[in-house]
């Protein structure tokens, strides 16, 4: 039987001092402490996957003050790992539209959403996000980072 994607958009998000400084967003998940990832979220039916950026990033860190600097130019799909999947059925992973992103600099992070999906965040290298993200998702993330940094973005 063939697998089942939930279409979804992640957001790399840069911080504002972004040129001169690259520092990436990351999120410590509210439901598994000690787990960090970018801000990710469905695509609702009918949204297209920019309408789905936007809207995500309001409910997960209070703000869509960001300008959109790339995409990467596919989708690409990844599988969850077996407790995932049992709470994320029907589907057997996601197929995402990563969006790389510049903070602007007015922009204010803010947490308490109505329905909060991280309890802290922080801006750090490149290094550090492949310390702290869980093992599922280095791939995708290693794959996604190496293309915008060949396209001279990082």
């Amino acid at each position: 039987m063939a697998k089942k994607y939930r279409p979804n958009v992640a957001a790399i998000i840069l911080s504002s001092h972004y040129p001169k400084k690259c520092e990436f967003f990351l999120g410590e998940r509210s439901d598994v402490r000690g787990a960090w990832q970018f801000p990710q979220g469905g695509i609702d039916e009918g949204e297209n996957p920019q309408e789905a950026l936007f809207r995500e990033l309001l409910e997960e860190i209070g703000t869509d003050e960001v300008e959109i600097l790339a995409q990467y130019p596919q989708w690409i799909n990844y599988d969850f790992p077996e407790d995932v999947r049992t709470k994320m059925q029907p589907f057997d992973g996601q197929t995402q539209r990563y969006f790389l992103l510049r903070l602007k600099p007015n922009a204010k992070i803010n947490l308490q959403t109505a329905h909060p999906e991280f309890v802290s965040y922080q801006f750090v290298e490149i290094a550090e996000v492949f310390k702290r993200v869980k093992s599922f998702k280095r791939d995708v993330y290693s794959k996604v980072l190496n293309y915008f940094k060949t396209q001279g973005y990082l």
